[in-house]
């Protein structure tokens, strides 16, 4: 581990943002299997009210770079495709 002051207060920076990031991942794959597990049901509007909410998971973690935005969006799109077949 380093020894400099300015070092030390980096790494300890370093560990609040992996804790706050975990938090933040964690929330997404949630959000985002029950979606999932929404379309394999094939319950429409369940999976449109998951969908709902993982899309604004996503873009408040893309806003925090947490996640790239492009990823945000790619992830949403394909969700959204997602929900749009079954709708049918």
């Amino acid at each position: 581990m380093a020894n400099h002051k300015s070092a030390l207060k980096r790494h300890r920076q370093s560990l609040k943002r992996r804790a706050r990031n975990r938090v933040s991942k964690t929330r997404i794959k949630n959000t985002v299997k029950a979606v999932r597990v929404a379309i394999e049901e094939k319950d429409t509007n369940k999976a449109m009210e998951a969908l709902k909410e993982a899309s604004s998971v996503l873009d408040r973690a893309a806003r925090k770079n947490v996640i790239h935005s492009r990823q945000a969006q790619r992830r949403i799109a394909r969700l959204q495709a997602a929900v749009n077949k079954i709708a049918e």
